[in-house]
C-alpha cells in the first residue's frame, strides 16, 4: 500500500454540501439548544468538516417564544447593551428580551458560540429565526430535524 498516495481532502465553497434544516424550539433549554444550532450551522457534524471554509447548514429555528432557561435565569441573569455614549449602559434580564422579541435571545446566545472573525459573520447570516411556526423558507425544501437525535 502506498501511503504517499493519500491526500487530505478539505472542503471548499463550491464542494461544499449546504443543506437547509428545521428545529424546533419549543420547551427547549436555551443554552443546550444553541450550542447544537451553532455546530450545525459550522458544520461540525459533516464528514467533510473543514474549520477555514462555511460547510455548514442554514438554519431555521422555530418556537422561539417558548424556549425555556433553567432556574432563575429568566429574572437575574443581565444582558449589557452600551450605546456609545458615557453612562449609556443598559442592563435587561432575559424576560424583558423575550417580552420585547424572542428571537434576540436565541440569536445572541448563538452568535457567542460562533467563531468571533469574518467567517463566524458570514455563519451567522445562515440562521433564522421565527417566533411561530411558521417560516418563508418553503421554497428551499427544508428537512424538520429532532435537535435532542444530534450529540
Amino acid at each position: 500500500m502506498d501511503t504517499l498516495s493519500y491526500k487530505t481532502v478539505s472542503a471548499n465553497a463550491a464542494t461544499a454540501n449546504k443543506e437547509w434544516v428545521v428545529v424546533d424550539a419549543a420547551d427547549m433549554v436555551l443554552g443546550r439548544l444553541s450550542s447544537k444550532v451553532a455546530k450545525l450551522l459550522r458544520g461540525k457534524y459533516k464528514p467533510n468538516y473543514t474549520p477555514h471554509v462555511d460547510c455548514g447548514d442554514n438554519v431555521i429555528v422555530l418556537n422561539a417564544d417558548k424556549i425555556q432557561l433553567t432556574g432563575d435565569k429568566l429574572n437575574k441573569r443581565l444582558h449589557f447593551f452600551y450605546s456609545g455614549y458615557p453612562g449609556g449602559r443598559t442592563d435587561v434580564t432575559p424576560a424583558e428580551i423575550m417580552a420585547k422579541s424572542p428571537e434576540k435571545l436565541i440569536e445572541k446566545a448563538v452568535k457567542g458560540m460562533l467563531p468571533k472573525n469574518r467567517l463566524g459573520r458570514q455563519l451567522f447570516r445562515n440562521l433564522y429565526v421565527y417566533t411561530g411556526t411558521e417560516h418563508k423558507h418553503e421554497a428551499q425544501q427544508p428537512k424538520t430535524i429532532d435537535i435532542n437525535a444530534i450529540k
